[in-house]
């Protein structure tokens, strides 16, 4: 999703590499500028499910919703195990992340329907269920993708024009300068 929505382009392999893929993009809200920066931490968290030594790894990813005042929540539709794992990931953030983050709820590859393991309904209930604004897109197709970053944006910036943040503190995960804003977000994959 982070490349699709940063470069418009898909990856069908990626690397099992320790580490954040890392990416960054300027988008309207509001007649504003706003720059996303963007943590995609699929890797770390998908190594805590298989590797030995998982708590240096979850260290690592707790440091990354500190400063966040988004998240995107991405489960896999053809893998059950995937949607199985939200409700400890959901709380991770949670616990770790500022308390007024905005965090959607992804069912990714929407394209791949004929191998669907979780229905729309059962990520819909679940978003209901704990407050999550809930979308299905497609990485490899771009669908939905561009929708779910600026939704998500848009409800953060809603979320400052009410005053929610305390944009004097870098807790907020907002950056104000010069009329707009840099916003840092964490895309985290429920792997």
């Amino acid at each position: 999703m982070l490349l699709q929505f940063t470069d418009k382009r898909f990856r069908q392999q990626h690397d099992l590499t320790i580490g954040v893929e890392f990416g960054a993009r300027t988008v309207q809200i509001n007649q504003k500028n706003i720059k996303l920066q963007i943590w995609d931490t699929v890797r770390i968290l998908k190594l805590n499910f298989t590797q030995a030594g998982q708590e240096s790894f979850k260290s690592i990813t707790r440091s990354y919703y500190r400063g966040a005042a988004g998240a995107l929540l991405v489960y896999d539709i053809t893998r059950r195990d995937t949607y199985n794992h939200l409700t400890r990931w959901l709380e991770e953030v949670r616990q770790n992340g500022n308390p007024d983050m905005t965090i959607m709820l992804i069912g990714n590859k929407c394209d791949l329907d004929a191998r669907r393991q979780v229905s729309t309904e059962e990520g819909e209930r679940f978003a209901k269920e704990n407050g999550l604004i809930f979308m299905e897109t497609s990485a490899k197709t771009a669908f939905n993708v561009e929708e779910a970053f600026l939704q998500t944006s848009q409800m953060i910036y809603n979320n400052i024009d009410k005053g929610l943040y305390d944009l004097s503190s870098e807790k907020s995960g907002i950056r104000v300068g010069n009329e707009s804003y840099q916003v840092m977000s964490g895309q985290n994959y429920a792997n």
